[in-house]
């Protein structure tokens, strides 16, 4: 086996482990009531946030789509708008998390990082919602979501970045994964 091949195997590992604990701590998340009956704190999305220096971009896709397709099934939406709001949400986050975390280098914390995820998400399904649901009724809840999500959004930028500074585990990961 070369070296290559290799370092793909172990990074399908870990995709494969952060999509497990993406699913846990969606389940996790089961136990907080919602505030918005849709809405979601986004514990799941912390695998996610602090593998943005770990994985190269395809294998964040691949994680994304290991989040969003583990969540329907194991919720039950995968064969609902739900589960589109949410790839859209998660996809629309993780596009902006990795833009922003390029162009800002070590200029933007997982803090802003977490915030311009969670702020995209919301907004995309906001902008779902009124286009396929709700129409412009929806606008009406768009602050109360987008100030949620912002909440939420800094919560767990504080999680990620604690996590980040602190975890030995996080950091011989990062010598080992991160990308070229």
């Amino acid at each position: 086996m070369n070296l290559h091949s290799d370092l793909h195997k172990r990074r399908i590992d870990l995709v494969a482990f952060l999509g497990a604990l993406c699913l846990f701590l969606s389940t996790v998340e089961y136990l907080f009531p919602k505030p918005i009956p849709f809405m979601r704190l986004g514990l799941a999305n912390l695998p996610i946030l602090v593998s943005l220096h770990l994985l190269p971009f395809p294998y964040l896709m691949l994680l994304t789509l290991v989040k969003v397709a583990g969540q329907g099934l194991v919720n039950g939406t995968l064969a609902s708008y739900v589960f589109i709001f949410s790839v859209a949400g998660s996809y629309s986050s993780v596009l902006a998390m990795y833009a922003v975390s390029r162009i800002s280098g070590r200029f933007l914390s997982l803090v802003g990082i977490s915030l311009v995820g969670s702020l995209t998400s919301n907004a995309v399904q906001v902008l779902l919602s009124i286009f396929f649901i709700f129409g412009k009724n929806a606008v009406m809840i768009a602050p109360l979501f987008l100030g949620i999500g912002t909440i939420s959004g800094l919560v767990i930028g504080l999680i990620a970045e604690k996590f980040v500074e602190r975890s030995r585990w996080h950091a011989e990961l990062r010598r080992l994964y991160a990308p070229e």
